[in-house]
């Protein structure tokens, strides 16, 4: 009977013992911050679904959100498996999850990225200082590039946007900063380079009524991201689909073109620590 029960016991120790076992759901729910409008971010998104699903041999389902904190609670409530973040709601994410949540792949660009001060000529911005007594928009409180860098920057330059600045706004989205600052609703604003080229490219703005006038430093930014307790296999396979695109490949080059790339390159999470402590500068993180 003793050794019956130490048997037993044993049994439930060994029980416990073993991890719980990780996740591979019949669907891969993907997201992204909503950093330009709805429609955009479903053009840009739904083929990035549909090649995944192709690739992991899997369902895999597009969930658009109405704000950044959304994809956060959303990774954190196992609700999305994978999510296209910016590098500070990535932060907000691994410590949302306690540390769990991994950063797979992020662009080229996003290692060296960047973000524009745009003003309409003829104001008298020309620089940074130039700001003081104007009105200014950021894009979203979430967005690194939209906010928190240039504030940082900002920041470092002595400039306190409530204090310094005639008002402070917040547009929502990158696309929107431009078109606030062009119809002179605001006299400047800050948004992230890449968007900014989208919209010069396709002839979105106005040159004659809204230019760049300041780029800051180059910072870490966008990355792919999963939660962490997502089968690790899986992780790995979803990360072997970025890292594989080739831009030579014709039907490639019509997916990195969507998030203006040439290729994907493998994400360290050490690389955000900066972003990270950026934010707790700016008041954006305890």
């Amino acid at each position: 009977m003793f050794k019956l029960t130490r048997v037993v016991l044993a049994l439930l120790l060994l029980a416990f013992a073993v991890p719980a076992a990780a996740d591979t759901p019949e669907v891969l729910r993907v997201s992204a911050i909503p950093d330009e409008n709805p429609s955009e971010m479903l053009r840009i998104y739904t083929p990035f679904a549909e090649y995944l699903s192709k690739a992991l041999r899997m369902k895999v389902q597009f969930i658009p959100v109405v704000d950044y904190a959304a994809t956060v609670e959303g990774l954190a409530a196992s609700k999305l498996d994978l999510v296209w973040y910016g590098g500070f709601t990535s932060v907000q994410a691994v410590r949302r999850t306690n540390g769990t949540a991994k950063r797979l792949v992020l662009r080229e660009e996003d290692a060296q990225f960047k973000s524009v001060f745009i003003a309409r000529p003829g104001s008298g911005i020309k620089g940074l200082a130039d700001l003081k007594g104007k009105t200014f928009a950021f894009g979203s409180v979430g967005s690194t590039s939209g906010h928190l860098m240039p504030r940082y920057f900002l920041l470092q330059d002595k400039l306190v946007p409530e204090k310094d600045f005639k008002q402070v706004a917040y547009s929502g989205a990158h696309d929107a900063t431009a078109l606030w600052v062009e119809s002179g609703k605001v006299d400047a604003g800050a948004l992230n380079f890449l968007v900014w080229a989208k919209l010069v490219d396709g002839k979105k703005v106005d040159l004659s009524k809204v230019n760049v006038f300041y780029t800051t430093p180059p910072y870490v930014d966008y990355v792919w991201t999963v939660r962490g307790d997502l089968d690790k296999g899986l992780q790995e396979r979803i990360a072997a689909a970025f890292l594989k695109l080739d831009y030579a490949n014709p039907e490639d080059r019509t997916l990195l073109d969507l998030h203006r790339t040439k290729k994907y390159i493998a994400a360290k999470d050490s690389e955000w620590k900066g972003t990270e402590e950026a934010a707790i500068a700016a008041g954006l993180l305890k």
